[in-house]
């Protein structure tokens, strides 16, 4: 049964975690079809840390391992010290593991050519692992790398390559793709998307004699739904963030004639 929502459900932002890496997954084999012979997509990930500690790669090298056993002993003839109550410290979050897709030549040194990020919520909140996020955004521009952000997420800060300011109200969608190419350093295509359209096919830009590639959203979209088996995902609940006040009526609205929800004078 496929999402009752024309374009994004955002209902599926509750296991964004799934549809985040299906997203990636399909985007790869979709895009692998129809890139130049000499052009290769692949899932890349980083790990990063969220919390207060400044960004970086995250590789553990000490392990702490409890084991059930006796305690020591004290130590003998040792004095009576008074002992510092301890301060209880929030720690970080777990290492989070983010996939992307990449875009390369088979050149020698594999030349990086794309990027495709599908944004999380730990990139629109902020902390440690958006700071990552906008620093390797920086970064891939001011390296001839061109990149394609996908943010189909409706909480969280705008950190998309298009300044929220240069933007027309109207253009402040729920959803947004930014495409920047390499070699148009002060052009973007920037792609505005309600809740009540479908999703785009964006076009990919790869290197500036080939013919861009088409990605189609929609049908990522569906397939994750599909694949992911969400018919079980229950309508009737509240979403969270909420919807404004005109999006949760169309919402409502929605539902009801597709039958994923039943009418007011229905509800217990």
């Amino acid at each position: 049964m496929p999402s009752p929502f024309p374009g994004m459900d955002p209902y599926l932002e509750k296991h964004w975690g799934d549809v985040h890496a299906s997203l990636v997954t399909y985007a790869r084999n979709q895009l692998q079809k129809v890139l130049p012979k000499d052009l290769r997509v692949r899932v890349e990930e980083r790990v990063g840390i969220s919390g207060s500690y400044r960004p970086r790669l995250f590789n553990p090298g000490v392990r702490v391992i409890e084991r059930q056993g006796k305690r020591r002993r004290p130590v003998r003839g040792s004095v009576s010290l008074g002992v510092a109550e301890p301060v209880d410290i929030e720690l970080p979050d777990e290492p989070e593991t983010q996939t992307f897709v990449e875009i390369r030549d088979l050149s020698a040194d594999s030349r990086l050519v794309t990027v495709l990020e599908v944004l999380s919520p730990s990139n629109k909140k902020r902390g440690d692992a958006q700071e990552q996020y906008l620093r390797k955004q920086l970064e891939l521009l001011q390296s001839g790398v061109s990149c394609v952000e996908l943010d189909l997420l409706r909480e969280g800060d705008w950190i998309v390559a298009v300044p929220f300011d240069a933007l027309k109200p109207r253009l402040r969608t729920t959803y947004r793709v930014v495409v920047r190419r390499a070699w148009q350093r002060f052009q973007a295509d920037y792609y505005p998307i309600s809740l009540t359209e479908r999703l785009p096919t964006v076009m990919v830009p790869l290197r500036p004699t080939d013919a861009e590639v088409p990605l189609d959203l929609q049908s990522l979209i569906d397939q994750c739904y599909e694949d992911g088996a969400y018919d079980d995902i229950d309508y009737q609940s509240d979403l969270e963030p909420p919807l404004s006040e005109a999006a949760a009526n169309w919402a409502a609205k929605l539902l009801r004639r597709r039958q994923h929800r039943r009418s007011r004078k229905h509800r217990s």
